[in-house]
């Protein structure tokens, strides 16, 4: 016992005495500088200056750009450049999905090749290409000719001679029209202004042709008339009726949103196609 505490008190001495450092000018051996100091004291010392090195360290690579010199970090540019381009790859591929479908369903009725009484028959093989912006961009002088004709067969004005209508059209939706249609501006539609889930209604007979979402026009419905009409309405807020559906004049089938990139509020964004032309609603339809 009694050597143990001996030894204790050996290593606490050893720990406690007094040292001095003394700094003298080698030549006069003048004093320049003395510290007293304690081999406790060193430990200690050297301990909390070890300690702030690691913290300064640390801070250093974690909230400076110097840790993008070190191997296994990368940088902070390079991370947030790398996920928005992996965002933007997916929507496009989304978009891609989305018109690939589009253009499928559009394909065989735009060019006469379907009645819309066979739709549920279609089967449209997987390595056909797909074309139909030719039909779609039509030039503003074929769309005039083109309504003018239209209007004179639809519209005669003969006194006591019976109507040549084939087909009637009624208002998908009683509202303020914010953009009327416009050839120039590339707008082939009308815009009618609507409260959100206000019923949109099929503006005349005829069968589902496409029903699904796209990126820029939200949810979208198509419906095939006879005599080879097309009626679009995008920016949906729901869609009540699926691809194949037969629906009647008037029916319910979806009803206004604000869906899509493209859109600016609660409204309809109506479309008219005549055998690839696009038609000013206007012209058949009274929207008020």
């Amino acid at each position: 016992m009694k050597n143990k505490a001996k030894k204790k008190g050996k290593l606490k001495q050893k720990l406690t005495d007094k040292y001095r450092l003394v700094v003298l000018n080698e030549d006069t051996f003048e004093e320049r500088f003395s510290l007293k100091l304690s081999r406790l004291n060193v430990f200690v010392l050297g301990g909390v200056l070890s300690f702030l090195l690691i913290l300064v360290t640390t801070f250093i690579i974690t909230f400076t750009p110097i840790k993008e010199f070190i191997p296994g970090y990368s940088s902070t540019a390079l991370k947030i450049k790398a996920t928005k381009l992996a965002f933007q790859t997916d929507s496009l591929k989304r978009k891609l999905d989305v018109m690939h479908d589009y253009t499928k369903a559009l394909q065989p009725i735009l060019t006469g090749q379907i009645e819309p009484e066979i739709i549920d028959s279609i089967a449209i093989e997987a390595n056909k290409t797909i074309i139909i912006d030719s039909l779609l961009n039509a030039t503003r002088e074929d769309s005039i000719f083109r309504e003018k004709i239209e209007s004179q067969d639809r519209f005669p004005i003969q006194n006591n001679a019976t109507t040549n209508v084939k087909i009637v059209f009624f208002a998908p939706l009683t509202g303020t029209i914010s953009e009327n249609f416009d050839a120039k501006s590339k707008h082939l539609a009308v815009d009618i202004v609507a409260k959100s889930g206000t019923p949109v209604k099929a503006t005349a007979d005829g069968t589902v042709i496409f029903s699904g979402w796209n990126t820029e026009t939200g949810y979208v419905i198509i419906l095939k008339h006879a005599h080879d009409y097309i009626s679009v309405y995008k920016h949906n807020g729901t869609l009540l009726k699926e691809q194949g559906d037969y629906v009647k004049s008037g029916e319910v089938i979806a009803s206004v949103g604000s869906t899509g990139e493209l859109t600016t509020g609660p409204h309809l964004h109506f479309e008219l196609w005549s055998g690839g032309y696009a038609v000013n609603p206007t012209n058949l339809i009274d929207f008020k």
